[in-house]
Protein backbone atom coordinates (compact mmCIF):
# COMPACT_ATOMS: atom_id res chain seq x y z
CA UNK A 1 0.00 0.00 0.00
CA UNK A 2 1.65 3.27 -1.00
CA UNK A 3 1.93 6.16 1.04
CA UNK A 4 -1.09 8.05 -0.34
CA UNK A 5 -3.22 5.32 0.00
CA UNK A 6 -2.60 4.45 3.48
CA UNK A 7 -3.90 8.38 4.04
CA UNK A 8 -6.57 7.51 2.21
CA UNK A 9 -7.69 4.90 4.24
CA UNK A 10 -7.08 6.92 7.09
CA UNK A 11 -8.97 9.39 5.92
CA UNK A 12 -11.77 7.67 4.82
CA UNK A 13 -11.86 6.47 8.84
CA UNK A 14 -11.45 2.84 7.98
CA UNK A 15 -10.55 0.50 10.88
CA UNK A 16 -6.89 -0.52 11.38
CA UNK A 17 -8.37 -4.22 11.39
CA UNK A 18 -9.22 -3.50 7.25
CA UNK A 19 -6.27 -1.90 6.68
CA UNK A 20 -4.06 -5.08 5.20
CA UNK A 21 -0.93 -3.06 6.26
CA UNK A 22 -1.72 -1.97 9.85
CA UNK A 23 -0.38 -5.96 11.28
CA UNK A 24 2.48 -5.43 8.77
CA UNK A 25 3.48 -2.28 10.45
CA UNK A 26 2.68 -3.08 14.12
CA UNK A 27 2.43 -6.32 14.60
CA UNK A 28 5.85 -6.78 16.48
CA UNK A 29 4.47 -3.72 18.84
CA UNK A 30 1.33 -5.83 19.65
CA UNK A 31 3.16 -8.98 19.71
CA UNK A 32 4.59 -7.86 23.14
CA UNK A 33 1.53 -6.45 24.32
CA UNK A 34 -0.68 -9.41 23.74
CA UNK A 35 1.80 -12.68 23.93
CA UNK A 36 3.02 -11.48 28.26
CA UNK A 37 -1.22 -10.76 28.55
CA UNK A 38 -1.68 -14.26 27.02
CA UNK A 39 0.85 -15.48 29.56
CA UNK A 40 -0.34 -13.96 32.48
CA UNK A 41 -4.31 -15.20 31.58
CA UNK A 42 -2.87 -18.53 31.24
CA UNK A 43 -0.97 -18.72 34.47
CA UNK A 44 -4.32 -17.42 36.31
CA UNK A 45 -6.34 -20.00 34.50
CA UNK A 46 -4.03 -22.43 36.07
CA UNK A 47 -3.52 -21.29 39.22
CA UNK A 48 -7.37 -21.04 39.93
CA UNK A 49 -7.61 -24.28 38.81
CA UNK A 50 -5.21 -25.45 41.63
CA UNK A 51 -7.31 -23.51 43.60
CA UNK A 52 -10.46 -25.02 42.51
CA UNK A 53 -8.47 -28.37 43.23
CA UNK A 54 -7.91 -27.16 46.95
CA UNK A 55 -11.91 -26.49 47.18
CA UNK A 56 -12.37 -23.20 46.76
CA UNK A 57 -14.13 -21.13 43.92
CA UNK A 58 -11.66 -19.35 41.37
CA UNK A 59 -13.85 -16.84 40.65
CA UNK A 60 -13.98 -15.59 44.35
CA UNK A 61 -9.81 -16.24 44.01
CA UNK A 62 -9.48 -13.22 41.32
CA UNK A 63 -12.32 -11.76 43.16
CA UNK A 64 -10.24 -11.14 46.23
CA UNK A 65 -7.07 -10.61 44.11
CA UNK A 66 -8.09 -8.15 42.35
CA UNK A 67 -10.12 -6.46 46.03
CA UNK A 68 -6.55 -7.01 48.17
CA UNK A 69 -4.55 -5.29 44.97
CA UNK A 70 -6.52 -2.48 43.78
CA UNK A 71 -10.39 -2.90 45.36
CA UNK A 72 -9.84 0.39 47.71
CA UNK A 73 -7.75 3.25 48.53
CA UNK A 74 -5.60 1.14 51.21
CA UNK A 75 -4.85 -1.77 48.93
CA UNK A 76 -3.70 0.88 46.09
CA UNK A 77 -1.08 2.41 48.63
CA UNK A 78 0.39 -0.64 49.89
CA UNK A 79 0.42 -2.39 46.24
CA UNK A 80 2.45 0.97 45.02
CA UNK A 81 4.65 0.34 48.07
CA UNK A 82 5.55 -2.54 47.08
CA UNK A 83 6.31 -2.06 43.36
CA UNK A 84 8.86 0.64 44.15
CA UNK A 85 11.44 -1.79 45.21
CA UNK A 86 10.09 -4.09 42.26
CA UNK A 87 10.46 -1.37 39.21
CA UNK A 88 14.47 -0.84 40.77
CA UNK A 89 15.35 -4.57 41.08
CA UNK A 90 13.53 -5.29 37.57
CA UNK A 91 15.62 -2.79 36.16
CA UNK A 92 19.27 -4.60 37.53
CA UNK A 93 18.01 -7.59 35.24
CA UNK A 94 16.51 -4.92 32.35
CA UNK A 95 19.49 -2.50 31.69
CA UNK A 96 22.14 -5.57 31.50
CA UNK A 97 19.74 -7.51 29.43
CA UNK A 98 20.21 -4.49 26.41
CA UNK A 99 23.81 -6.80 26.28
CA UNK A 100 22.43 -9.68 25.99
CA UNK A 101 23.49 -10.49 29.77
CA UNK A 102 21.01 -12.54 31.74
CA UNK A 103 21.68 -10.91 35.64
CA UNK A 104 19.75 -12.50 37.68
CA UNK A 105 21.42 -11.50 41.13
CA UNK A 106 19.29 -7.98 42.12
CA UNK A 107 18.38 -9.93 45.51
CA UNK A 108 22.44 -9.37 46.51
CA UNK A 109 22.50 -6.43 45.10
CA UNK A 110 19.53 -5.05 47.41
CA UNK A 111 21.17 -6.47 50.35
CA UNK A 112 24.40 -4.61 50.04
CA UNK A 113 23.13 -1.36 49.09
CA UNK A 114 20.82 -1.69 52.82
CA UNK A 115 24.08 -2.50 54.67
CA UNK A 116 26.15 0.29 52.87
CA UNK A 117 23.06 2.96 53.25
CA UNK A 118 22.84 1.71 57.02
CA UNK A 119 26.74 1.86 57.73
CA UNK A 120 26.44 5.35 55.70
CA UNK A 121 23.69 6.56 58.35
CA UNK A 122 25.45 5.25 61.53
CA UNK A 123 28.44 6.65 60.82
CA UNK A 124 26.78 10.25 60.22
CA UNK A 125 24.96 10.11 63.64
CA UNK A 126 23.88 14.04 64.73
CA UNK A 127 24.50 15.37 61.08
CA UNK A 128 21.86 17.35 58.81
CA UNK A 129 19.06 14.72 58.15
CA UNK A 130 19.68 16.14 54.54
CA UNK A 131 22.90 14.87 54.53
CA UNK A 132 22.42 11.62 56.17
CA UNK A 133 19.68 11.00 53.64
CA UNK A 134 21.63 12.03 50.91
CA UNK A 135 24.72 10.01 51.76
CA UNK A 136 23.07 6.71 52.12
CA UNK A 137 21.56 7.11 48.65
CA UNK A 138 24.69 7.42 47.48
CA UNK A 139 26.14 4.85 49.79
CA UNK A 140 23.65 2.42 48.96
CA UNK A 141 23.62 3.12 44.90
CA UNK A 142 27.50 2.36 45.13
CA UNK A 143 27.00 -0.62 47.20
CA UNK A 144 24.76 -2.14 45.17
CA UNK A 145 26.46 -1.35 41.80
CA UNK A 146 30.07 -2.91 42.85
CA UNK A 147 28.30 -5.55 43.49
CA UNK A 148 26.66 -6.59 39.97
CA UNK A 149 30.03 -5.33 38.61
CA UNK A 150 31.35 -8.16 39.89
CA UNK A 151 29.03 -10.13 37.73
CA UNK A 152 29.98 -8.20 34.61
CA UNK A 153 33.72 -8.21 35.83
CA UNK A 154 33.87 -11.77 35.97
CA UNK A 155 32.15 -12.66 32.24
CA UNK A 156 34.74 -9.80 30.96
CA UNK A 157 38.17 -11.17 32.02
CA UNK A 158 37.58 -14.68 33.03
CA UNK A 159 34.34 -15.69 31.30
CA UNK A 160 32.09 -16.65 34.22
CA UNK A 161 28.85 -17.15 33.19
CA UNK A 162 26.54 -13.67 34.64
CA UNK A 163 23.80 -16.10 35.40
CA UNK A 164 25.15 -18.43 37.86
CA UNK A 165 28.24 -15.31 39.45
CA UNK A 166 25.21 -13.30 40.04
CA UNK A 167 23.02 -15.81 41.61
CA UNK A 168 25.97 -17.03 44.24
CA UNK A 169 26.36 -13.27 44.82
CA UNK A 170 23.41 -13.16 46.34
CA UNK A 171 23.76 -15.95 49.06
CA UNK A 172 27.68 -14.31 49.47
CA UNK A 173 25.53 -11.33 49.89
CA UNK A 174 23.35 -12.30 52.84
CA UNK A 175 25.69 -14.47 54.76
CA UNK A 176 27.56 -10.73 54.94
CA UNK A 177 24.40 -9.35 56.32
CA UNK A 178 24.19 -12.35 58.80
CA UNK A 179 27.57 -11.78 59.70
CA UNK A 180 27.74 -8.01 60.35
CA UNK A 181 23.94 -7.55 61.59
CA UNK A 182 24.94 -10.57 64.42
CA UNK A 183 28.06 -9.09 65.00
CA UNK A 184 30.04 -6.22 64.29
CA UNK A 185 26.94 -3.98 63.34
CA UNK A 186 24.64 -5.21 66.07
CA UNK A 187 22.15 -3.08 68.65
CA UNK A 188 22.80 -4.65 71.66
CA UNK A 189 19.38 -4.20 72.35
CA UNK A 190 18.35 -6.11 69.75
CA UNK A 191 17.98 -9.02 71.56
CA UNK A 192 15.44 -11.89 70.04
CA UNK A 193 15.78 -10.73 65.97
CA UNK A 194 19.26 -8.97 65.69
CA UNK A 195 19.38 -6.04 63.77
CA UNK A 196 21.65 -2.87 63.77
CA UNK A 197 21.18 0.67 65.51
CA UNK A 198 18.04 2.47 63.91
CA UNK A 199 18.93 4.58 61.54
CA UNK A 200 16.72 7.96 63.09
CA UNK A 201 13.48 8.43 62.83
CA UNK A 202 14.63 12.37 61.55
CA UNK A 203 16.77 10.53 58.22
CA UNK A 204 13.96 8.16 57.63
CA UNK A 205 12.46 9.78 53.78
CA UNK A 206 8.92 9.18 55.08
CA UNK A 207 5.78 9.62 52.59
CA UNK A 208 4.04 10.94 49.97
CA UNK A 209 2.20 13.98 51.10
CA UNK A 210 -1.91 12.90 51.29
CA UNK A 211 -1.08 9.10 51.02
CA UNK A 212 0.82 6.43 52.92
CA UNK A 213 3.05 5.36 50.19
CA UNK A 214 6.92 6.40 50.95
CA UNK A 215 9.24 8.46 48.50
CA UNK A 216 10.60 5.39 47.21
CA UNK A 217 8.13 5.35 44.64
CA UNK A 218 8.85 8.73 43.31
CA UNK A 219 12.67 7.03 43.27
CA UNK A 220 11.30 3.90 41.49
CA UNK A 221 9.80 5.87 38.92
CA UNK A 222 12.55 8.41 37.81
CA UNK A 223 14.68 5.84 37.78
CA UNK A 224 12.78 4.17 34.92
CA UNK A 225 12.45 6.86 32.88
CA UNK A 226 15.67 7.76 33.25
CA UNK A 227 16.68 4.34 32.02
CA UNK A 228 14.62 4.34 29.38
CA UNK A 229 16.07 7.39 28.00
CA UNK A 230 19.78 6.39 28.49
CA UNK A 231 18.89 2.97 26.73
CA UNK A 232 16.62 4.41 23.77
CA UNK A 233 17.91 7.79 23.45
CA UNK A 234 21.91 8.02 23.76
CA UNK A 235 24.80 6.96 22.08
CA UNK A 236 25.71 5.25 24.67
CA UNK A 237 22.50 3.07 24.78
CA UNK A 238 22.44 2.64 21.13
CA UNK A 239 26.41 1.48 21.48
CA UNK A 240 24.85 -1.13 24.61
CA UNK A 241 22.73 -2.01 22.12
CA UNK A 242 24.91 -2.88 19.13
CA UNK A 243 26.99 -4.89 21.63
CA UNK A 244 24.07 -6.90 22.69
CA UNK A 245 23.07 -7.94 19.37
CA UNK A 246 26.34 -8.60 17.74
CA UNK A 247 29.40 -8.67 19.96
CA UNK A 248 31.68 -9.14 17.66
CA UNK A 249 30.11 -6.77 14.77
CA UNK A 250 30.04 -4.24 18.64
CA UNK A 251 33.99 -4.43 18.81
CA UNK A 252 34.94 -4.77 14.54
CA UNK A 253 33.50 -0.75 14.86
CA UNK A 254 35.55 -0.31 17.74
CA UNK A 255 32.80 -0.10 20.83
CA UNK A 256 34.50 -0.62 24.08
CA UNK A 257 32.76 -3.90 25.26
CA UNK A 258 34.17 -4.04 28.22
CA UNK A 259 33.62 -0.60 29.42
CA UNK A 260 30.34 -1.35 28.38
CA UNK A 261 29.51 -4.38 30.06
CA UNK A 262 31.07 -2.96 33.51
CA UNK A 263 29.19 0.65 33.27
CA UNK A 264 25.83 -1.19 32.69
CA UNK A 265 26.31 -3.75 35.52
CA UNK A 266 27.07 -0.87 37.65
CA UNK A 267 23.91 1.17 36.97
CA UNK A 268 21.45 -1.96 36.82
CA UNK A 269 23.18 -2.51 40.70
CA UNK A 270 22.97 0.56 41.62
CA UNK A 271 19.05 0.53 41.06
CA UNK A 272 19.45 -2.49 43.59
CA UNK A 273 21.03 -0.97 46.08
CA UNK A 274 19.14 2.08 45.62
CA UNK A 275 16.17 -0.37 46.39
CA UNK A 276 18.02 -1.26 49.73
CA UNK A 277 18.18 1.47 50.59
CA UNK A 278 14.61 2.78 50.28
CA UNK A 279 13.68 -0.25 52.43
CA UNK A 280 15.79 0.98 55.39
CA UNK A 281 14.81 4.32 54.84
CA UNK A 282 11.35 4.27 54.63
CA UNK A 283 9.96 0.84 55.69
CA UNK A 284 12.23 -1.17 58.41
CA UNK A 285 14.73 2.05 59.81
CA UNK A 286 17.56 -0.31 60.38
CA UNK A 287 18.86 -3.57 58.41
CA UNK A 288 17.68 -6.59 59.71
CA UNK A 289 16.89 -10.29 58.03
CA UNK A 290 13.67 -8.89 57.07
CA UNK A 291 15.32 -7.19 54.31
CA UNK A 292 15.73 -10.28 52.54
CA UNK A 293 11.83 -10.46 51.51
CA UNK A 294 12.61 -11.48 47.45
CA UNK A 295 12.00 -8.59 45.80
CA UNK A 296 14.80 -8.96 43.57
CA UNK A 297 13.78 -12.43 43.29
CA UNK A 298 10.05 -11.19 41.73
CA UNK A 299 12.17 -8.52 40.05
CA UNK A 300 13.32 -10.92 37.41
CA UNK A 301 9.72 -11.84 37.03
CA UNK A 302 9.12 -8.20 36.05
CA UNK A 303 11.52 -7.72 33.77
CA UNK A 304 10.84 -10.94 31.86
CA UNK A 305 6.93 -9.89 31.46
CA UNK A 306 8.02 -6.47 30.97
CA UNK A 307 10.30 -7.43 28.15
CA UNK A 308 13.50 -5.70 29.75
CA UNK A 309 11.46 -2.26 28.80
CA UNK A 310 12.29 0.03 31.51
CA UNK A 311 9.03 1.95 30.84
CA UNK A 312 6.99 -1.27 30.78
CA UNK A 313 8.56 -2.35 34.16
CA UNK A 314 6.22 0.27 35.79
CA UNK A 315 2.87 -1.01 35.11
CA UNK A 316 4.29 -5.01 35.13
CA UNK A 317 5.61 -3.66 38.77
CA UNK A 318 2.11 -2.43 40.19
CA UNK A 319 0.58 -5.71 38.66
CA UNK A 320 3.19 -7.96 40.42
CA UNK A 321 3.05 -5.52 44.27
CA UNK A 322 -0.65 -6.18 43.38
CA UNK A 323 -0.99 -9.67 43.62
CA UNK A 324 1.85 -9.52 46.09
CA UNK A 325 -0.18 -7.38 48.33
CA UNK A 326 -3.29 -9.44 47.91
CA UNK A 327 -1.54 -12.50 49.62
CA UNK A 328 -2.99 -11.26 52.88
CA UNK A 329 -6.72 -11.54 52.22
CA UNK A 330 -6.46 -14.41 50.25
CA UNK A 331 -5.65 -16.35 53.33
CA UNK A 332 -8.13 -14.66 55.41
CA UNK A 333 -11.07 -15.06 53.26
CA UNK A 334 -10.18 -18.25 51.56
CA UNK A 335 -8.09 -19.77 54.13
CA UNK A 336 -4.80 -20.22 51.42
CA UNK A 337 -1.56 -19.82 52.66
CA UNK A 338 0.16 -16.51 52.64
CA UNK A 339 2.43 -17.63 50.44
CA UNK A 340 0.37 -19.04 47.40
CA UNK A 341 0.90 -16.03 45.61
CA UNK A 342 4.37 -17.29 45.28
CA UNK A 343 3.36 -20.20 43.45
CA UNK A 344 1.27 -18.10 41.13
CA UNK A 345 4.49 -15.78 40.26
CA UNK A 346 6.10 -18.99 39.69
CA UNK A 347 3.44 -20.16 36.72
CA UNK A 348 3.72 -16.82 35.79
CA UNK A 349 7.59 -17.23 34.80
CA UNK A 350 6.82 -20.81 33.87
CA UNK A 351 4.29 -19.68 31.11
CA UNK A 352 6.29 -16.12 30.35
CA UNK A 353 9.65 -18.46 29.43
CA UNK A 354 7.51 -20.39 27.55
CA UNK A 355 5.45 -17.77 25.48
CA UNK A 356 9.34 -16.24 24.55
CA UNK A 357 8.80 -18.94 21.30
CA UNK A 358 5.76 -17.49 19.97
CA UNK A 359 7.37 -14.03 19.38
CA UNK A 360 7.88 -14.05 15.34
CA UNK A 361 5.50 -17.00 14.90
CA UNK A 362 2.17 -15.34 14.89
CA UNK A 363 1.19 -15.19 11.13
CA UNK A 364 -1.99 -13.47 11.66
CA UNK A 365 -0.06 -10.22 13.08
CA UNK A 366 1.75 -10.23 10.05
CA UNK A 367 -0.78 -9.69 8.09
CA UNK A 368 -0.98 -12.77 6.79
CA UNK A 369 -4.31 -15.12 6.92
Amino acid sequence: MTTEAAESVEAAGIAPAADPGFLQRHGARIEYILIPGAALVGALAVFGGFVALYGKNPLDLYFYMYYGAFGTAFSWQNTLTRAAPLILTALCTALPAQLGMVIIGGEGALLIGALSATAAALALQGAAPIVVQIAMVIAGMIGGGLWITLSGGLRQYRGVNETISSLLLVYIALAILNHLVEGPMRDPASLNKPSTREIGAANMIGTIPGTDVHWGLVFGLVAAVAAYILIYHTTFGFAARVAGGNIRAAKIVGLSVGKLILTVCFLAGSCAGLAGMIEVAAVQGRTNANLAAGYGFTGILVAFLARQNPLAIIPVAILLGGISASGGLLQRRLGLPDASVLVLQGIIFVFVLASDALYGRLGFLKGKA
